[in-house]
């Protein structure tokens, strides 16, 4: 290893059950430390190719299981006794990254540990190694079997094998294997718990876990695996829509040593997407910023919103105990609601902590003001009457989470009424800068169908859609970005370049946009949804 990524001690290795090796973030961080479990056949230091990439995002755990590398054979290699020595060795909250056996085992313990483990990551890894009539996309049984046998009568030929089938099937399947083949371990190093290992791995089913698993999950394949078919990474979402699904083109089962920077990649991207620590607080920051001069420019937001307000007749609600306004941004709607309704509680729930203290300060109304996120609710089973949310959706990341939580505050036969945009929404600035440069200018809207899947998926019924398309005008393209700028609503999303946009760009920009010109004014048109639902009367009709 290089000095770079030499491990530092354990702060505490009487706390740990496991050997732990430590490698601390190369900058400050405040994410979860990443805890990484190897796989068969190996230790903790399969991880090297990855460690100078994980290390950019937070402290690294690198632990080796009973039996292998530093850690001492417990005995027995049984589930219950690893997924506990696990445990043990777990920080208060942390992310599983596991490859192939120790990816299962991470996906069974999240499932155990939702409190402790916030996101898992697998590589290479599969719900069942070995096949069997509910799980076919895994190893033949028979493969199986020979292959343990074979290690049980001479290990060093077994293992020989399993490092050609590391390799096997990788664009760089040569020059692969000879690196895996230097680092194959020695006959001395295998103990009675590498067979316990084996036999579990050939047993463990996690399809259960998978279904259980309430935290974000991703799930990397590589596309030439020799021990994990490529069949698998299509089976494995209809087990659980929270979990995505990557794949590694032309990668065989060591895949991040084959492919280092493209497994980094994928592990990084979903990192943040999922930590909120980037577009989410981004989000969060700049509504905050934007909360006094915001009800000043929404002239789109409060058009928006007020033919929302008009979809309220047909729900036919009645003094409902409790209406939560979903991203209330400044109270504005949340105080119209209030008087329409005389509901029992109002919530206004944002993300943005600037907005509700302008809504506190400045709504004369009685009601709740809570700052979390719409993806993790802080509110108990159904509790609410109506969720009402204006232009909001839209800054979501992960529907299906989203629309679940709403399932699941909402009380039997509760309604859900919502407006957002659309991806036609500021076509005219996307088509500017696309004859501009490359980059990821202008914030990415979902289409009514995978907003309608996501609804269906979380069991929510009754849907009823509408759309228009708003158009508004301006004399100057300076007009239009320094709106979206006081609304807190310019750009976003992941792609965007960093620093500052030149003069020479912006020029082009401008004359791009020219192109759009009508009447002698500037357009920016808005895509816009409507959108009502409700939670089934009789939730047993909900499978």
């Amino acid at each position: 290893m290089s000095d770079a990524i030499t491990p530092i001690p354990a702060p505490s290795e009487e706390a740990s059950s496991l050997a732990a090796h430590y490698y601390p973030a190369l900058s400050p961080s405040e994410a979860e430390p990443l805890v990484l479990l190897h796989g068969w056949g190996g230790d903790s230091r399969t991880w090297e190719p990855l460690l100078p990439f994980l290390r950019q995002y937070s402290d690294v755990i690198a632990l080796d299981l009973p039996g292998f590398g530093d850690s001492p054979a417990r005995g027995d290699f049984e589930l219950e006794t690893v997924l506990a020595a696990l445990e043990r060795s777990l920080p208060p909250r942390a992310v599983l990254v596991g490859w192939s056996l120790g990816g299962m085992l991470a996906v069974a313990l999240a499932a155990r540990r939702p409190e402790r483990v916030t996101r898992v990551i697998t590589l290479a890894s599969n719900a069942r190694f070995v096949a069997d009539n509910q799980w076919p996309e895994a190893m033949a049984s028979a493969v199986n079997r020979q292959f343990q046998s074979g290690f049980h009568r001479d290990a060093q030929v077994g293992l020989r094998r399993f490092t050609g089938l590391l390799a096997s099937g990788d664009q760089h399947e040569r020059e692969l294997l000879k690196t895996l083949r230097r680092r194959q371990p020695e006959t001395e190093q295998v103990n009675e718990a590498w067979g316990q290992a084996l036999q579990l791995l050939s047993t463990l089913d996690n399809q259960a876990a998978l279904k259980q698993l309430r935290q974000p999950g991703l799930h990397v394949y590589a596309e030439h695996d020799a021990l994990v078919p490529l069949a698998a990474a299509g089976a494995l979402p209809a087990l659980n829509q929270r979990q995505r699904v990557s794949v590694i083109a032309g990668a065989g089962h060591a895949l991040h040593w084959s492919r280092p920077e493209a497994v980094a990649e994928s592990l990084l991207h979903f990192l943040r997407l999922t930590s909120g620590q980037l577009d989410k607080r981004r989000v969060a920051d700049s509504f905050s910023k934007a909360a006094d001069s915001y009800d000043s420019v929404a002239r789109l937001q409060r058009a928006v919103g007020e033919q929302l307000l008009n979809h309220l007749g047909p729900l036919n609600l009645n003094a409902p105990e409790r209406v939560l306004d979903l991203g209330c941004g400044t109270g504005f709607f949340s105080e119209r609601l209030s008087l329409r309704l005389a509901p029992g509680q109002l919530v206004g729930l944002d993300i943005a902590r600037g907005m509700l203290q302008f809504a506190r300060r400045e709504r004369d109304i009685e009601a709740l003001w809570l700052c979390a996120d719409a993806e993790d609710l802080p509110l108990a089973d159904a509790s609410v009457d109506l969720v009402f949310s204006s232009l909001s959706v839209q800054w979501c990341e992960h529907l299906p989470s989203l629309f679940s939580e709403v399932m699941r505050v909402l009380k039997p036969g509760g309604q859900l009424l919502f407006s957002t945009l659309g991806p036609r929404t500021l076509w005219e600035l996307k088509g500017a800068w696309q004859a501009v440069d490359g980059y990821v200018h202008v914030n990415r809207f979902q289409p009514q169908r995978a907003v309608d899947a996501a609804l269906v998926r979380a069991g929510l019924t009754g849907v009823h859609w509408d759309r228009e398309e708003r158009v508004l005008r301006y004399d100057k393209l300076s007009d239009l970005t320094r709106e979206l700028k006081a609304l807190g609503a310019h750009n976003v999303n992941r792609g965007q370049p960093e620093g500052l946009t030149g003069r020479e760009k912006i020029q082009a920009l401008k004359t791009a946009y020219e192109r759009y010109r009508h009447d002698g004014l500037l357009p920016a048109s808005y895509e816009v949804y409507y959108c009502r639902a409700q939670k089934p009367e009789d939730e047993s009709n909900h499978d």
